[in-house]
């Protein structure tokens, strides 16, 4: 009898821990058959005490290789030319990846068949045979990381007073029917890849950072500590109607939890960019990965139709309070301001989402910075000659208590000629002042008037 090894052919002349990682890469290609007794040249050598190593061969693949693999394999002992050969039998698996259980699910557990060998699966390869199993849901797909700590999860639970034991995790959809973890565990968990970015710039444009911050871990950490710094920028304006003073928020709280919790639980995971919060003096914009899931329009979603991307993980949050019902989100955001004459802007692209909530009292904040510029000037405040960008430079030099030329043309981005013509027109205007920097005397430094 002839035999060489192949891509469905593996030799080994004895029993070896090496055995499970040829049953993981025969199960994750193609069937393929293993020969104990035979060396790499074909030459049967044959085993003794077959029924012992039967009975290993047996264990190692039970005990060894997740998930479980033993219904696609059938190993027995064979007489081939009158000596005893062990003979595994192994069927592409319907549960792929198959991995060495003590190396987890990651390329040094996962192998595959490549000619007559058996080589280290590339992550690429694995995150495949997982779409291929499990679908396309990503919440539903096993976790490349299985040494997952729930300590941030546990305590909100707790604080509900909600059990997160083992039958928890099972019913969320944290662990799946193979026994482990999903990435909705991942996103749930310290070890979450995902993070939630916060940018706070300085006026109405994309130019100067005055602060930033990233936020990691659980994504219900993520939105906790965001709300609450997002909340912080939430400034609060005082009026007074009489005797009784009224005070209120550029932005109604319940827009920005709306908001963030939308970006948060609605966008798209299988993509690796965080989610953004942009901060600006007249808006704030909360940008998340994914666009309308697919068979929704904007229209439906602003009727309140809900069709939640991530099931399992909009239920986790509704089980927690922090969302109060399907589908609302958008329609309170749009209800808070109403009474504002305002709307916020909902932009839907092919692969992002983007709510951009607007400042209630960004007007009144303009009206109160050229008031006094116009009093008394002889301008009209709808004179074609005061522009836009005019708004920006006062604004700018405003909050930073005067500023350069070239601390101008940064900030607006704009060329030295043009930023120079913007500035002697201002200066005609009356709207700023030119004067020498206290400190360094040979700087200018333009200021409002």
């Amino acid at each position: 009898m002839e035999l060489k090894e192949n891509i469905n052919v593996e030799f080994k002349k004895e029993f070896t821990a090496e055995l499970k990682k040829e049953v993981v890469a025969f199960a994750n290609t193609n069937e393929g058959t293993i020969y104990i007794g035979i060396d790499d040249f074909g030459n049967i050598l044959g085993i003794e005490n077959a029924d012992v190593v039967l009975n290993q061969v047996v264990q190692s693949i039970r005990n060894s290789i997740k998930p479980d693999v033993t219904i696609y394999c059938n190993s027995k002992v064979e007489k081939i030319e009158n000596k005893n050969v062990v003979v595994i039998q192994v069927q592409r698996g319907a549960l792929r990846p198959y991995y060495i259980a003590e190396k987890g699910l990651k390329s040094s557990g996962v192998y595959i068949r490549q000619g007559s060998s058996s080589v280290p699966a590339s992550e690429e390869s694995i995150r495949q045979m997982i779409k291929e199993t499990d679908g396309d849901s990503y919440e539903k797909c096993r976790s490349l990381n299985q040494n997952l700590t729930f300590d941030y999860t546990e305590k909100i639970f707790k604080e509900n007073n909600l059990s997160f034991g083992l039958s928890q995790k099972k019913t969320l959809g944290l662990i799946g029917e193979d026994e482990l973890y999903t990435n909705l565990a991942l996103l749930l968990s310290e070890q979450c890849n995902h993070t939630l970015k916060v940018a706070v710039f300085e006026g109405i444009e994309k130019n100067i950072f005055k602060d930033r911050k990233e936020f990691k871990g659980s994504l219900l950490k993520q939105v906790t500590e965001a709300y609450e710094f997002i909340n912080l920028l939430n400034k609060t304006e005082a009026t007074f109607e009489g005797l009784t003073r009224k005070d209120e928020r550029d932005y109604p709280t319940e827009t920005i939890r709306e908001a963030l919790l939308n970006a948060v639980v609605h966008r798209e995971y299988s993509f690796s960019g965080s989610t953004l919060v942009n901060i600006y003096e007249d808006r704030k914009e909360f940008i998340s990965l994914g666009g309308i899931v697919s068979g929704l329009s904007l229209d439906s979603i602003m009727l309140g139709v809900s069709q939640s991307r991530n099931e399992k993980l909009a239920n986790v949050f509704y089980r927690l309070h922090f969302i109060e019902a399907y589908g609302t989100g958008i329609k309170k955001i749009f209800t808070n301001y109403e009474k504002y004459n305002m709307k916020p802007i909902i932009r839907a692209e092919v692969g992002a989402f983007q709510v951009v909530l607007p400042n209630i009292h960004y007007k009144k904040m303009e009206e109160k910075l050229l008031g006094d510029v116009f009093l008394n000037k002889n301008i009209e405040k709808n004179t074609t000659k005061i522009k836009p960008l005019y708004m920006d430079i006062l604004s700018f030099i405003t909050n930073k208590n005067g500023a350069t030329r070239k601390e101008i043309e940064e900030y607006i981005n704009l060329s030295q000629t043009r930023v120079i013509v913007l500035l002697k027109e201002m200066l005609e205007l009356n709207l700023i002042k030119k004067e020498k920097d206290k400190i360094d005397r040979r700087t200018y430094k333009y200021y409002r008037k």
